[in-house]
């Protein structure tokens, strides 16, 4: 999912990928298994890996506020129903993930 980068801090990657390796890279809401990074196999679709992929959300839908009880690990179906019900802080095009 791509995302205004502008809105979050320069070290996010880092703050991101420590989210996700403390979570064992699982989504924290359905318990789906996804891949590391550059585990990525090639054979799948787009479709396929992309719903394999862990996001990082931002409870409070504020990408400045990065404290960890502020940071859920969700792979990107899930990640995706958060935003499809409250339109927090959604960028023009970010929800066009197949499913």
């Amino acid at each position: 999912m791509p995302i205004d980068r502008n809105r979050y801090p320069k070290n996010w990657e880092e703050i991101a990928l420590a989210v996700k390796e403390k979570a064992n890279w699982r989504c924290s809401r359905c318990g789906r298994q996804c891949f590391r990074k550059g585990e990525k196999p090639k054979k799948l679709t787009r479709e396929q890996w992309t719903a394999y992929t862990l996001c990082v959300h931002h409870s409070n839908y504020d990408p400045s506020d990065n404290r960890p009880e502020n940071l859920i690990p969700l792979c990107n179906p899930c990640h995706l129903t958060k935003h499809t019900r409250r339109r927090g802080n959604i960028t023009p095009g970010q929800l066009s993930l197949p499913l």
